[in-house]
Parts: structure tokens; sequence; C-alpha cells
């Protein structure tokens, strides 16, 4: 999959660079630019974090919970966390995404360091048992890293998921309103292999809490996408209907979008996919969606990292640029998660959208912060 994105990235910048440099190119053939030169295009010109230095944590800006994760992986005391949880309200999205984020942390330290990374979290399990948030940081812990060390369908991927199940209903009693554990417990589902009933029972919990919860129809989403739980209409009726009920403002109308991208490995066999009825009608609904929301709904991220992965493909350069000043700097989201390095999966398309940007007249002073 990582090589047909590549392959299909190298045509992206041939096609854009290609016209690009020919119309500098004196009358003995293409000139060559060198980086930085004022005809190369540069990011860093407008002002886009490197590369090295983006932030793979988080979707978006959370001031707050970076301060907590800095000193909670400087010190590897647990009790910044707790506090930060038990001050985040369990109405909203933002608390399913700080524990993804602890979760995630734990998880990319043990990565880094086996064995010894990630020790905070075992501490605060041991020290405090019955803190709702260590036990739906450690639920989600599992669950993550099941699909992200073991392969799925063996005993190993199995017995880590078990594990995380019986996690997340300790989380759910300790904190009975919280629909974190539950969306947890949906990836568990899809891991598991649930039948439809079973599902079902877990998704009622989910929207008795939280009916507009992003997050959750993320989650339960990806159920729906999987072969063996639904079929590629099932989950495009899922996403549909759920865009069609959403409130005004709510970014459950780029539902649609990511669906569409769950089949793009399927799909992409039509010549000029990325400009059909079907993905220009899912970008104009996550677009709609994007303009419509709060700017402070901390989900907005998320949408617009899609957007920018589908606009750089449909060539829609200037409408990529407007998404990109927006995110950079953090790309801890779909799609850019789903690569070995997300900051550099990241940085292909944004290179790909300045050189189109610039290409078709752009430069820094034209482009709207």
């Amino acid at each position: 999959m990582e090589i047909v994105f590549i392959l299909m990235s190298l045509v992206l910048l041939i096609s854009i660079l290609g016209p690009y440099l020919r119309r500098r190119a004196g009358g003995g053939g293409i000139r060559q630019v060198a980086p930085g030169a004022p005809d190369a295009a540069d990011p860093e010109a407008y002002g886009f974090v490197r590369q090295e230095d983006q932030d793979v944590r988080l979707p978006g800006a959370d001031d707050e919970l970076l301060h907590v994760l800095d000193v909670v992986q400087a010190t590897q005391d647990w009790r910044a966390a707790s506090r930060l949880l038990a001050e985040t309200g369990k109405d909203g999205e933002v608390r399913w995404q700080r524990v993804q984020a602890f979760a995630g942390a734990a998880s990319l330290e043990l990565q880094q360091r086996p064995g010894v990374g990630g020790a905070w979290l075992r501490a605060w399990r041991a020290d405090s048992p019955k803190d709702a948030g260590g036990a739906a940081v450690h639920a989600e812990f599992l669950a993550q890293q099941a699909f992200r060390t073991a392969q799925v369908g063996t005993d190993e991927f199995r017995i880590i998921l078990e594990e995380a199940r019986k996690v997340t209903e300790e989380a759910a009693l300790l904190a009975p309103g919280d629909p974190v554990p539950y969306i947890t417990q949906l990836a568990v589902a899809r891991g598991l292999g649930y039948g439809h009933e079973q599902f079902d029972q877990v998704w009622a919990q989910v929207i008795d809490r939280a009916p507009q919860h992003m997050g959750a129809h993320l989650a339960a989403l990806r159920y729906w996408c999987e072969a063996w739980h639904g079929s590629r209409e099932e989950a495009d009726h899922f996403a549909t209907t759920a865009a069609a009920r959403a409130p005004q403002g709510s970014l459950l109308a780029a539902l649609p979008l990511f669906a569409v991208y769950e089949h793009v490995p399927e799909l992409v066999i039509v010549q000029d996919f990325f400009r059909t009825a079907v993905v220009s009608k899912a970008m104009e609904g996550a677009l709609y969606a994007v303009h419509s929301a709060r700017p402070d709904d901390p989900m907005l991220a998320h949408v617009r990292h899609l957007l920018v992965w589908f606009l750089v493909r449909g060539e829609r350069w200037a409408e990529a640029m407007h998404q990109i000043v927006r995110v950079d700097g953090h790309v801890g989201a779909v799609p850019w998660t789903l690569s070995a390095d997300p900051a550099a999966e990241y940085t292909v398309f944004r290179n790909l959208a300045v050189a189109g940007y610039e290409a078709n007249g752009g430069s820094p002073a034209t482009l709207p912060r």
C-alpha cells in the first residue's frame, strides 16, 4: 500500500513540476533549480514547520495537554495526567482525544524503549487502580498495542484485545457517564470480530451518552468498513445516514469522506478517481462541515488533515493550502498516522501542495491566513 502511495506521489510531482520547470527552461533545456532559490517551491517560505519538528502525537494544538505530556514524560509521574483527565468534561470530544494522546505517548515510548518506556502508565494503574482516567488510558493503550504490534487474527492479537475489553469494562464502571471506554470497545469489537448484534450493544452504550460524538462515529465506521463485518454499501449507508442527521455545525457531515478513504485501496482503478462524482460530493460535504463548524471544535483538525490528502490528490492546490496553514505542526491524524513515519508522509503531501500552488501562480503573499 505504501509503495502505491509513493508511486502516485511521484506521478503527481512530475505532473506538477514538469510544466512548472519547462516554463522556466532556457533554449538549451531545463534549468536546474537549487533548493531555496526563488524559483523553487519552498514550504519554509510559508512559515511551515520542518518535517523533524512536526508533532505526531496530536492532530491539532492542545497546549494544556502538550504541557502535561511533557511533564509526565520528563518526570515519569502520572499524577499530572490524572488531574487533567479529571478536569476534562465527559460530554465532548476533548476527553477522547486526550485519552488517545496519553495512550499513544505510552505506546510510542514502549516502542522506542522496549520493556522500559511507558512506565508512568504502569505506575498509574498500580498506584491508583480506581482512577477512571488511568483505566481509560490503559484500555486505549492496549487496543493501540494490539493493532500496532501484533498480527491481526493471531493468538497474541486476541489476547491483548481481550485484556483491553476487560479494562474498558473497568473504566466504564469507574465513570458511568463517560462514552470513552465504550468508544475504545468499538475498536475491540472490530478486532475480535463481534457480530452485528454484539456491536450494536456497544454502539447503543455510546450513543446513549454522546449521540453526536465524531470520534465514536469514526471508530464505528472502521468496524463497518471491515470486510468480515459489513460491506462497502453498509459503511457508506452508515456514513451518509449520520451526515444527513447531523445538526447544523456538526462535523459528522464529513463522515462520508472518511468512508470513501477507507475504500480507496479497492477503488483507485478509475481514471481521475479523485475527480469522480462520489469523491467530489464527499469532499464538498467535508468542506461544508469545516466551514460551518465552530472554530474551536476539537475534531476540526481531523477533518482538515483528511481534506489535505484528498485535495492534493485532486490537484486542488489552493484549497489544500488553505487547510495546511491551519494544521501544520501537528500530524497525529489519519491518514498520516497509518504510515510508519507520519511526519514524512504528511510532508510529501504538503510539498506537493506548495509546488502545485506555486506552479499555478500562488505565493506566500497570496495565501490567506
